[in-house]
């Protein structure tokens, strides 16, 4: 193996004391204690282990975090009016909406019914208009935290080939502005793009958000590019006992790679940090403060 591996752990929790500092300024300065509302519908297990694992590192962080946890009945217009209210309660600066939702929620209208400033996932329509036209904006965190981890390896991002495998609004999507806003080049790729393989191997950093097991394998890499996987995939061996693996066969394409990110411990605990991140940001620009960048990618640059 001659890769570096990418720690994303470490540099998450790094993040994660920048917040916390940022938290405790914001209250002794201000006043103000960043608040985030979690709400989830019905008792999905992975869904649960996620809001609860955002919720300690919440109050952790030193804000406030407000559980609301709704039976799998609940009605759309019933989830409706519990955004509302969180929309217009003062205390709260971010608003999650753990996915997915149950079959007779429209997924759609909750994201849109979210207040943008309160948009911490990043998922609303107004937040990605605005990330697609370089402006300012809450951006989704997964996304985010890629930027972050790629930064690490190269600190400017500007002029180098980027390969997107994976075009969803979660990830892909998001993910290809954040890299133009960092100038580089870039190319989203999908199930429908012809040789993917070659495509992928020109990419001097190749993000894989598919959610595919080891779906990238050695000979799809550029010797020396930084891989970034997405993906969080459980798997079982014939016999065997099960485990969770990326979009990328890590063994063999750290034989190639210059820097990789593992699954777990990668992407998957910068996405909590980022969220944490952009509560605060959140905060602030209701307040009408300064809003700290946390390493947040610049808005576009178009020239």
């Amino acid at each position: 193996m001659t890769a570096k591996i990418i720690d994303g752990k470490g540099i998450a929790a790094d993040l994660r004391g920048k917040v916390a500092d940022a938290v405790h300024r914001l209250a002794r300065d201000r006043g103000i204690v960043p608040g985030l509302a979690v709400v989830l519908v019905g008792n999905n297990p992975a869904s649960e282990s996620y809001v609860a694992s955002k919720m300690k590192m919440t109050v952790g962080s030193g804000m406030r975090s407000f559980d609301h946890r709704l039976p799998k009945e609940t009605s759309e217009a019933e989830l409706l009016g519990l955004i509302a209210r969180l929309n217009a309660d003062p205390s709260v600066h971010g608003i999650l909406v753990q996915l997915p939702l149950p079959a007779q929620i429209d997924p759609h209208k909750i994201i849109a019914a979210v207040d943008p400033a309160k948009d911490v996932d990043g998922f609303s329509p107004v937040n990605a208009g605005r990330l697609c036209a370089g402006l300012p904006a809450l951006a989704p965190c997964t996304p985010v935290g890629c930027i972050l981890l790629a930064k690490t390896v190269q600190p400017s991002l500007a002029g180098l080939e980027a390969v997107v495998i994976g075009r969803s609004n979660i990830v892909g999507k998001p993910l290809a502005q954040l890299l133009l806003a960092e100038n580089a080049t870039v190319t989203v790729a999908h199930s429908k793009t012809r040789e993917l393989a070659a495509v992928c191997r020109r990419a001097d950093l190749l993000f894989a958000a598919v959610g595919r097991p080891e779906m990238v394998r050695r000979d799809w890499v550029k010797p020396g590019a930084t891989v970034i996987d997405v993906g969080v995939n459980r798997v079982t061996p014939a016999g065997g006992r099960s485990r969770i693996v990326g979009d990328v066969a890590f063994a063999e394409v750290a034989e190639v790679a210059g820097a990789i990110s593992p699954v777990p411990g990668g992407v998957g605990p910068m996405t909590i940090a980022c969220l944490l991140a952009n509560t605060v940001r959140a905060a602030c620009a209701l307040a009408g403060l300064r809003e700290p960048a946390f390493g947040q990618p610049p808005a576009e640059d178009r020239e």
